[in-house]
């Protein structure tokens, strides 16, 4: 397959891969902070997510220029369409990484990221609303990408200081979360099952409520109340019932949306060490650090996977 070809069939999914790895470099970053690890590796994690978000930035908008009709066919893509927030995720978490490093840089990483995150968001669900063509089929669990954006942003926003912002991108995430998960769960109990490529997509709904329980904590002030506890123990509830249904994944071909793995498995990592900071209750610490160690082992076998498959031109291909 030539180089034109591969270029044209780019896909906005390789954002996810920032996102992965920056929720890595945080569930790191985490696990310093509390000297659970005795190296620094976080922030030249962070490091890495950054320069590969400039490569995959500078691919993505290479095929904007030269074949703008492909863009904009994902952009009315029913599946797609939600992996462009990934974008501004992407930034956000770049943010956040970097916050206690590079405060300016950060906070400019994150303003970028929340102001193009709100814009996606409304053009998401605007396309929701106006559409022609959506049908139950096309739901699937990537569709909460564009709120797992704004729960997260409250987690650097406070601490920069934007509060009342936080606030209002919470509140959206958290509104939506809840209308989304009960469409997502009557798609997947009475209509067919996810086609194989996008099963892996099931790992994002551990996302919202373990993001949701670390905004809740910058919001609150550090308190685990109640609150706080139905929201990780809802993410802590799914990701066993995930894990329980390990023969489903294991068989699955490798996908891009492999990645749909990491960032979700990093939040709910950063979640438990969180609890064992916030209620110094062990068992979170040595949960935390078991998830850390799981986490790192997909981490490794998708860096492998996907370089294997990129070597093999699986990657880049017309679907």
């Amino acid at each position: 397959m030539d180089t034109k070809s591969r270029l044209m069939n780019f896909p906005i999914p390789f954002f996810a891969v920032v996102m992965g790895l920056s929720g890595f470099s945080l569930a790191l970053q985490k696990s310093e902070a509390l000297q659970l690890l005795p190296w620094q590796s976080g922030l030249m994690m962070t490091g890495m997510a950054g320069v590969l978000f400039v490569l995959i930035a500078a691919a993505y908008t290479t095929k904007w220029v030269q074949y703008p009709d492909a863009v904009r066919q994902e952009f009315h893509h029913p599946i797609r369409l939600s992996f462009f927030p990934t974008i501004s995720i992407s930034l956000i978490l770049l943010g956040t990484g970097l916050m206690h490093v590079q405060a300016d840089v950060a906070e400019s990483l994150w303003l970028i990221g929340s102001a193009a995150h709100l814009a996606f968001t409304l053009y998401v669900l605007g396309a929701w609303i106006n559409h022609e063509h959506f049908q139950i089929h096309h739901m699937n669990p990537a569709w909460f990408i564009p709120v797992v954006g704004n729960i997260l942003v409250p987690i650097a926003g406070v601490p920069f200081g934007y509060v009342e912002t936080s606030w209002f991108f919470f509140t959206i995430g958290l509104l939506f979360w809840i209308v989304l998960l009960v469409i997502v769960m009557y798609r997947v109990i009475f209509h067919n099952p996810l086609p194989a490529k996008l099963v892996p997509t099931f790992f994002i709904l551990i996302a919202p409520p373990a993001v949701g329980f670390l905004a809740w904590l910058k919001l609150n002030g550090g308190e685990v109340d109640a609150f706080a506890r139905i929201l990780y123990y809802s993410a802590m509830f799914l990701t066993l019932l995930l894990f329980t249904q390990h023969r489903k994944f294991t068989r699955l071909q490798f996908f891009l949306s492999w990645w749909a793995y990491s960032f979700p498995l990093a939040a709910i990592t950063v979640a438990t060490l969180a609890m064992f900071e916030h209620t110094g209750n062990v068992h979170f610490r040595t949960l935390g650090m078991i998830l850390l160690a799981f986490l790192s082992a997909i981490i490794a076998l998708l860096i492998v996977r996907t370089l294997l498959a990129m070597r093999r031109k699986e990657v880049c291909v017309e679907d």
